[in-house]
This record gives C-alpha cells, sequence and structure tokens, in this order.
C-alpha cells in the first residue's frame, strides 16, 4: 500500500503530540519520507500534509508564473508562509503546534485523513461536518440534481 487511505482519531498527549496512524507512517516510510511537510487549506479548516513532493508540486507551479505578478507572491506566500515542516519522533508522534491548532480548531483529538497522495489533520467535529457536506453534493450529483434541488 502506498496511498494514504481512511481515516481514524488520535488523542494528543499531554506534551501535545499523537501518534501518527500505523498505516500512514508504513507509506511514509515506504515513500522515504525524512520529514514530513504540513500546509494549511487554503479553503477548509485542516491542513495538508506529506512529503516534500508536496511542497515540490506548489514550488513547481510557481515556477511557471511571471515572478512580477501578485499572484507569484501570493502563491509564494501560500505554500511556503502557510507551510511547515513536521518531524517524526522515534515513536512515530508529531506535535501539533499552535499553528496547526490556530488554523484546525483541534485541541484534544485529531481526525487524520487519507487523500491518496498526502493525508489531511482535522478537528474531529468539524471532519464531520464536512463529510456529511461532502457525502450531499455527492449524493445530488448522482442524482442528477443541482445543490438546493430537490430529486423527485
Amino acid at each position: 500500500m502506498d496511498r494514504f487511505l481512511s481515516n481514524t482519531v488520535s488523542r494528543i498527549d499531554a506534551k501535545g503530540r499523537v501518534s501518527v496512524p500505523a498505516h500512514f507512517r508504513a507509506v511514509v516510510q515506504k515513500r522515504g519520507y525524512a520529514e514530513l511537510y504540513a500546509l494549511r487549506c487554503l479553503d477548509l479548516p485542516a491542513m495538508d500534509v506529506g512529503g516534500l513532493d508536496l511542497l515540490d508540486r506548489y514550488e513547481q507551479r510557481i515556477a511557471l508564473e511571471d515572478p512580477f505578478l501578485q499572484t507569484t507572491d501570493d502563491m509564494s506566500f501560500f505554500c511556503h508562509g502557510d507551510g511547515t515542516f513536521l518531524k517524526l519522533d522515534q515513536d512515530g508522534r508529531i506535535t501539533m503546534t499552535d499553528f496547526i491548532r490556530e488554523h484546525t480548531g483541534i485541541s484534544n483529538e485529531v481526525a487524520f485523513v487519507g487523500r491518496g497522495n498526502f493525508f489531511q489533520v482535522w478537528e474531529p467535529g468539524r471532519l464531520a461536518a464536512y463529510g456529511a457536506q461532502a457525502r450531499a453534493r455527492l449524493l445530488q450529483l448522482r442524482q442528477g440534481t443541482k445543490p438546493g434541488e430537490r430529486s423527485e
């Protein structure tokens, strides 16, 4: 398995550390990530977490932009100013820093959510609400209705 799949909730210890789920750690190890890169989601109260390939993807996109445009500065601010590195300790834990907590609302528990090539960390209640909304949107698509319409 080389994809981040499924989701789980873990408790944060008194020192602010949380164990990354074993199946996520296995993917991290298989991919050879020495450290993790975490980025605040642009439109959600979550953090995207992956290896340096996640950061590389954003930097490659920035390199395509005109360096004199505001968009380039905004993109750099997003991937560099809204990002941080996380270290996995010998027991497979990461620290939930104030930087992460302020954006996500995480306090005592963390929801880890697989997103294929990366994973996200969420406050569990916010994840539950988002998951319900996402499933409702997909159900509307399946039924061929637009948001707010009722299927007959």
